[in-house]
């Protein structure tokens, strides 16, 4: 017991976990796990939520928050060890969990619970959570006969080890990489804390010159400011193949993606759904593979004039001025940056230099504050780097809400991309209230030294833009007031809706009474002038048709791999990837572009057949913005509002529901096309 893993009494002991600790600790939460499963399935016990509900997520709770704190540590800290341990225990989570949605005498309790007179009498969360788990047991296998339900299992606990694998092969190759360039002229045109950065690395690592990784902080600079062309094309290459047959073999996801796909439809099929896409949707707000279909060719449709309108500017130019007249894959980033530093006299390189991480923390800070009647303050826990920090929301009384982790800088060992994760969920039980705690995790550029001078990381307005978004997904997480686990914060919310808030966060990051607070130059302190943010606002749409058919194209791609791909067929998975990415996007793919390798979202993130959700839940989010558009973009009585109706319910009514509430009618597109610049065009 005195395993830290083991700890519930407030937040989890990183300093003191090691690999050693997780088998014994999920040995012992899975047995307990189990007793307390056979205690309330005895035909003895009372069928209601004191005596089935409560104990159960007592038990499942302290099993999910253990697991979750190693499953964190494993995607932050990466070692052979944490992975050892994580890779031997996922299996036994996966068996517990299946096996949950299977046990028949729990089934019959929860329905029994749901047609007794009791059920009128739960509140309507309470209520939603127990219609959640009938529908749940029947995805689960629940109704399936016994030769079925063990294929079911089966299914699960290989589609787990291959989701953690392929995760593991995109981290593995991007860890390995290095490109170690000797040749300072090699370097032209790149930022002066980029090549400090590299200098740094290569320094770390004993290396001669600079070094360059595929961690996003050094790899998109180069493609975006070198003027050495082929120093553009090698990193390109190199990320465009990650972890696929063009790269080190043990490192290849080929086979991977193939089987997984294969298990996905063979699940399918066993609950009588004709494709994966069909089981994917059933808890979501989307109506039917076809109706997602046919949002996102109408999106294309929309844009494709605009992205047509976008490639034809870039290609003259980059003929015109940087002499590039045939232009590839990597060439377009540069050439981007360029044309917007001609068009609109600005660069984003000159936009960092006003957004050092304190300042960008106070200004998101403030921005809560202000709409939510809430404080941001710093608090002390125990972490697992020393980059990572830990505050505290409290109501204007200090009466707590909930607390958050942020980690900010990517390094070797962590897993790339930005994301929020839960460390525990507002519960209220046994007369107690439990406070939310949330992970918020992204991968930028950490602090570095410029002539010997110690500064703060300076972010570039995209990382201003995600640090907002994940941070939207943390109040959904912290701000609700939800006692029941099963729909406080994001639990239970569909997932095309649970980018809503993060989405919605993103806008203000637009808004000068915003960013006017929260900039501050790296020589002379000085906040962002009114000129360059008006050059900003001016560049906001630009190419945002070619965005736009981009993310449209990854989805359309997901949609086909989980509906009409036949996989380990004559078709490759980089074949679709190719067909759909040509046929959306108006910028050919290269032959050797194997994205699908290292697209971990759809094959190690859970969204397969969900990536869609980042564009319709855009038009829930631009819409919901549109009302403090009109009321005032920091109006607390606004805020209030959408922390009563968005924020605060979670997932304890429909997104729709609660969309209706705050907007008072239904979503409308007309936002979204306006704040990216679209008009609706016929063709």
């Amino acid at each position: 017991m005195n395993n830290p893993l083991l700890d519930f009494t407030d937040l989890p002991r990183f300093a003191e976990i090691k690999p050693e600790h997780v088998t014994p600790a999920i040995d012992y939460l899975l047995q307990a796990a189990r007793a307390r499963i056979a205690q309330v399935t005895q035909s003895d016990v009372s069928t209601d939520w004191e005596h089935l509900i409560e104990p159960l997520d007592d038990a499942t709770e302290q099993l999910s928050r253990a697991w979750g704190a190693v499953g964190h540590m494993n995607a932050v800290v990466d070692t052979p060890e944490l992975r050892a341990a994580y890779n031997e225990n996922q299996p036994k989570l996966t068996e517990f969990w299946t096996e949950l949605s299977q046990n028949p005498a729990l089934y019959e309790k929860y329905k029994a619970l749901h047609q007794s007179a009791s059920f009128a009498a739960l509140s309507p969360a309470r209520q939603k959570i127990i219609d959640n788990a009938l529908r749940d047991f029947r995805l689960g296998g629940a109704e399936l006969p016994p030769e079925q339900k063990k294929r079911f299992a089966e299914i699960q606990e290989r589609h787990a080890a291959l989701s953690t694998k392929f995760a593991e092969n995109v981290l593995d190759v991007t860890n390995d990489y290095a490109l170690v360039v000797e040749d300072e002229a090699q370097l032209q045109g790149l930022p002066e804390d980029v090549i400090a950065a590299a200098r740094e690395t290569a320094i770390k690592d004993g290396k001669p010159g600079w070094k360059f990784t595929l961690h996003f902080p050094s790899y998109f600079p180069v493609l975006q400011f070198a003027d050495h062309r082929e120093l553009r094309q090698e990193l390109y290459y190199a990320n465009a193949t990650r972890a696929s047959e063009l790269g080190p073999p043990q490192w290849d996801n080929t086979a991977l993606m193939t089987e997984l796909l294969q298990l996905r439809a063979e699940e399918a099929h066993l609950l009588g759904y004709k494709n994966f896409a069909e089981l994917s949707l059933v808890p979501k707000m989307a109506p039917s593979p076809e109706n997602v279909m046919t949002f996102l060719e109408d999106m294309a449709q929309r844009a494709r004039a605009y992205g047509e309108r976008d490639l034809a500017e870039l290609r003259e130019f980059a003929a015109q001025e940087l002499s590039i007249t045939h232009l590839e894959a990597w060439d377009v980033a540069y050439a981007s940056e360029k044309l917007r530093e001609r068009r609109y006299a600005f660069s984003e390189q000159e936009v960092k230099q006003y957004f050092p991480e304190p300042k960008v923390l106070e200004g998101l800070f403030r921005v809560i504050e202000t709409l939510f009647s809430v404080r941001v303050k710093p608090d002390q826990a125990p972490t697992w780097h020393p980059d990572a920090r830990f505050f505290r929301i409290e109501h204007p009384d200090g009466a707590l809400i909930g607390q958050f982790y942020i980690d900010l800088y990517a390094r070797n060992g962590k897993r790339g991309g930005a994301w929020m994760d839960d460390a525990r969920g507002r519960r209220v039980a046994h007369g107690k209230t439990q406070t939310p705690v949330a992970y918020l995790t992204c991968n930028f550029s950490p602090p570095v030294a410029t002539n010997g001078n110690a500064r703060p990381a300076f972010f570039t307005h995209d990382e201003v833009i995600t640090l907002f978004h994940e941070f939207g997904h943390g109040l959904h997480h912290m701000l609700t007031r939800i006692g029941d686990l099963g729909v406080a914060g994001i639990n239970g919310v569909e997932w095309d809706a649970v980018e809503l808030p993060s989405q919605f966060m993103e806008n203000f990051c637009w808004e000068w009474d915003v960013l006017r607070h929260m900039t501050a130059h790296a020589d002379t302190g000085a906040p962002l002038p009114r000129a360059l943010y008006d050059k900003m606002i001016a560049a906001k749409n630009f190419q945002s048709g070619w965005q736009t058919l981009r993310q449209v194209a990854f989805s359309l791609f997901d949609m086909h791999l989980h509906v009409d791909f036949q996989p380990g067929g004559e078709t490759s998975v980089a074949d679709l990837a190719r067909t759909t990415f040509d046929r959306i996007n108006v910028f050919p793919s290269p032959p050797f572009s194997r994205t699908p390798h290292a697209f971990t979202h759809v094959f190690a993130g859970g969204y397969a057949a969900g990536y869609y959700s980042y564009k319709w839940a855009e038009v829930l989010s631009a819409d919901a913005y549109s009302l403090f558009e009109e009321t005032g973009v920091l109006n607390p009585e606004t805020g209030q509002r959408f922390l009563q109706e968005i924020l605060q319910v979670g997932g304890s009514r429909p997104a729709l529901e609660s969309f209706r509430a705050f907007r008072g009618r239904d979503p409308s597109i007309d936002a979204l096309l306006r704040h990216q610049g679209m008009i609706e065009t016929t063709s």
